[in-house]
């Protein structure tokens, strides 16, 4: 019968060999996994700039579109005045207001005032 080794013993051996064996390795994953995570955050970081830039652009679009067609809107109603006279300012105000967004009073309705 071969001699029985106590359980003790055997993790006295093995614990530090296993250290020297595994803590490079683990040392390894966690390295590449911290420099995934770096690339990733970095590509992340660089598509939201691009989404951004892209919606900047859009909208100065967007703008430009409307501001030339309130040019042509404008021009438009200047041509179709009779023997070229100007119209009235009021007609110009309440178009304008026409077009202003409307500020809803309820949104400060709840606040409680101290």
């Amino acid at each position: 019968m071969p001699p029985v080794v106590p359980p003790f013993l055997v993790g006295l051996i093995v614990a530090p060999l296993a250290k020297r064996l595994l803590k490079p390795l683990v040392r390894g994953v966690v390295k590449t996994s911290v420099g995934i995570v770096m690339e990733v955050k970095k590509a992340a970081h660089e598509a939201g700039e691009n989404i951004h830039d892209l919606a900047a652009e859009v909208a100065a679009d967007m703008v430009a579109a409307q501001v030339a067609s309130d040019e042509h809107h404008h021009r438009a109603a200047e041509s179709a005045t009779p023997n070229g006279e100007k119209e009235d300012e009021s007609v110009h105000r309440a178009e304008n207001e026409a077009r202003a967004p409307k500020i809803r009073a309820t949104a400060g309705a709840g606040a409680k005032t101290n």
